[in-house]
Parts: structure tokens; C-alpha cells; sequence
């Protein structure tokens, strides 16, 4: 005589349908902040992670008439062809000294501005300050290398009229070795310190003014007061910030570069993606180029990594 085992249906697929028309459900009732998302979506898709399919070519030796696809697999070929090249070390100093450079003195320059804004009871002066900074983050570095043309040019450039008015000698800023560095990183704290001082004076403007009244009845002096409150308040926003510069501190300012820099200060000015740009497009190695650029994203994602990590430990602040 057999037995029959009798099984139990499941209820994981009954689970399933539940929480899928929870899924559902939630969905439609936030259905106007997914169509606000649909544009942001869509350029990610299509500019950040469609692309990453022809990323292959990083590993291949790319041959248009061939396609992405049939052009053969050379492996690491082009990694070891970058790294053991007679400009891997000065471009990887330049990109490095660029980046951090600009962290470096950019960021307190940015927080520090912030603060007195914020500390300033002159609301007038305040809009007038913040326009004025702000102004040039939105204009491209082609106006940028004109407005330093007519500061710096050895010819009749303002800071040269100066020199000479004291009895010195013109200076080639933009073709100097001795002097470009300085004026890619000053002009970049120039036109990006705005942006930098808007995001902080946004989270000192969301502290509640409640601890500076509590602050103040308790006898504590302004330096006290930034140093105790508007400090900490902040820190959140000033370890988001500096976590995502780290992940993009192969990233000297293409643009930037790109318009300032000429033969006579390749030395000193020539970074990662100057050099990526003329041996990808000018010269057609476009797996060279592409191997770069995996190379640059890999490093990135660690350092971004270990910062974060950091930060969580000392900061007890992080991305994720």
C-alpha cells in the first residue's frame, strides 16, 4: 500500500503578489516624483551607463570597421602601454598637485566665506557679496581665458601695467612653467569658490538659530559661537563634499587646462585627460584613450572608498 505525501501549496508566490502590488501601489502615489526623475533617469541612462558597453574596448584593439565587437581581445596590452610611458610619472604629478591643490585651498576658502555671510547682519551686503562671487561659475572658460588675458597678458594686461608701474619686468603668466600652476589653481578658486559657498551657506542657514540665541544668553563670543555650532553644523555637507572630490581626484578641469595651457608649459600643465584627449582623438587610439579613462575610474572608486571609510571612522559622517 503506498502513501500519498499530500504537499502544501506555498505561500511565498501569494507573498510575491502582495508586496508587488504594495510596490505597485506606492508607486502610483508617488507617481509625480517618479515623472520629476524620468528626465535625470534617462541622461544617466543614456550618457553614464550605455556607454559602459563600449568600455570593452579598453581591452581590445579597436578597429572601426571591425565594430566594438570585432575588434580582438589584446587584454591589459594598452594599461601597461600608458603606465610605462615616458609622461605616466609628470602627468600623474600635474593631474595629483591640480586636484588637490584646488581641495586644498578651495574648500576653508569656500567655508570660511560662507561663515562671514552668514555672520553679517548687513542682509544687502550679504546679496551683493554672494552675486558677485557666484557670477563666475556660470560663465565657460573660454570667457574666463579672455577676462585673464586682459588681467595677465605680458603685453598691456592690468597686473602687468602694475608691474611695470614699479619699475619691474613683464611676466608671461599663461607660457611661464614657473607661473601657470599658480594661475590654473587661483583662477579656479576664483571662479568656483561661489558655488562651494552657496552649498555652505545653505546648511548654516538650516541650523536653528535657537542654539546661537542659547549660545549667546550663555555668554559665548562669535568665534566661539562658529567654532561650537556653525562648524559642526556644517560638517555633514563639508565630508559629502569632500568624499566626491575624492573620487574625481584624477579630474584636474579638462576645460580649464585645455583653454589655458600651450607647448611651452606641457611640463607643468599637462594632466590625464589633456593627454587622453590628444592621443584618442587627435591620434586615433581610441582603446588607449579608453583603457585611460577605466584606469582613472578605478582609481577613483577607490579612493572614494577608503575616504568614506575614513570619514565614517574620525567624522562618524559618510555617503553610504
Amino acid at each position: 500500500m503506498t502513501t500519498k505525501v499530500l504537499a502544501l501549496p506555498s505561500k511565498v508566490p501569494a507573498a510575491e503578489k502582495l508586496s508587488i502590488k504594495k510596490l505597485l501601489r506606492t508607486m502610483w502615489r508617488q507617481r509625480w516624483l517618479y515623472f520629476l526623475m524620468t528626465p535625470t533617469l534617462i541622461y544617466f541612462v543614456v550618457f553614464k551607463y550605455g556607454p559602459l558597453w563600449n568600455a570593452q574596448i579598453a581591452f581590445k584593439d579597436f578597429k572601426p570597421l571591425l565594430g566594438v565587437w570585432g575588434s580582438p581581445w589584446v587584454g591589459f596590452e594598452h594599461f601597461g602601454t600608458f603606465i610605462n610611458s615616458f609622461y605616466f610619472t609628470e602627468l600623474m604629478a600635474n593631474t595629483i598637485i591640480f586636484s588637490v591643490a584646488k581641495l586644498v585651498l578651495g574648500l576653508p576658502l569656500a567655508v570660511i566665506v560662507a561663515i562671514a555671510l552668514h555672520e553679517t547682519w548687513l542682509l544687502r551686503f550679504r546679496t551683493l557679496v554672494q552675486t558677485a562671487i557666484y557670477l563666475p561659475h556660470f560663465l565657460s572658460w573660454v570667457i574666463m581665458f579672455g577676462v585673464m588675458l586682459v588681467i595677465l597678458s605680458p603685453g598691456n594686461g592690468l597686473l602687468n601695467a602694475i608691474i611695470e608701474r614699479f619699475g619691474g619686468e613683464p611676466i608671461a603668466f599663461l607660457t611661464s612653467p614657473k607661473y601657470f600652476r599658480w594661475v590654473v589653481i587661483l583662477s579656479d578658486i576664483w571662479k568656483e569658490t561661489g558655488w562651494g559657498t552657496i552649498l555652505y551657506l545653505a546648511a548654516l542657514l538650516a541650523i536653528s538659530p535657537d542654539l546661537y540665541e542659547a549660545a549667546a544668553v550663555d555668554g559665548a563670543t562669535p568665534l566661539q559661537r562658529i567654532w561650537y555650532i556653525s562648524l559642526p553644523g556644517i560638517l555633514p555637507v563639508i565630508v559629502l563634499v569632500t568624499l566626491l572630490r575624492m573620487g574625481h581626484i584624477l579630474e584636474a578641469g579638462f576645460n580649464q587646462i585645455f583653454v589655458l595651457y600651450s607647448i611651452p608649459v606641457y611640463s607643468v600643465g599637462d594632466i590625464i585627460d589633456t593627454w587622453v584627449y590628444r592621443q584618442g582623438v587627435l591620434n586615433f587610439q581610441f582603446s588607449l584613450a579608453t583603457a585611460v579613462g577605466f584606469f582613472k575610474g578605478v582609481i577613483g572608486l577607490v579612493l572614494i572608498t577608503i575616504s568614506n571609510r575614513v570619514a565614517k571612522r574620525l567624522a562618524q559622517q559618510s555617503i553610504y
